[in-house]
């Protein structure tokens, strides 16, 4: 699981994320990102809806999957940044893991937040 300090604490600051970072899409979902110097640290959070999956054990499994596919390859973050992943499709709770790992370092290469 990613460390707390590399996870976001309260509503606004995903909503602010959503507002003023930019965004890259491919079939697992999309991801929002702010670079700057504001942000001291990388912070990500997953979002799953439930029109993903009703079921909340599902929607906690692919978070737990992708949250450690993140923590793996922190260290390969160009800069700090406050990242968002938005999950759209129900199968990423039973892609296999490199593929799962595949989809998410595809939206980090579309955001360029991977070096």
């Amino acid at each position: 699981m990613l460390s707390l300090k590399n996870r976001f604490h309260g509503h606004n600051t995903v909503r602010r994320v959503y507002r003023s970072g930019h965004s890259a899409r491919n079939t697992l979902g999309s991801i929002h990102v702010v670079q700057g110097e504001r942000v001291p640290i990388t912070k990500v959070a997953v979002v799953v809806s439930r029109k993903v999956d009703k079921s909340a054990v599902r929607r906690n499994r692919i978070r737990r999957r992708i949250y450690e596919i993140i923590r793996i390859g922190l260290d390969d973050f160009k800069a700090p940044s406050e990242v968002v992943i938005t999950v759209y499709q129900a199968e990423a709770a039973t892609l296999p893991a490199g593929q799962l790992e595949a989809s998410v370092h595809e939206l980090c290469k579309k955001a360029k937040i991977l070096n």
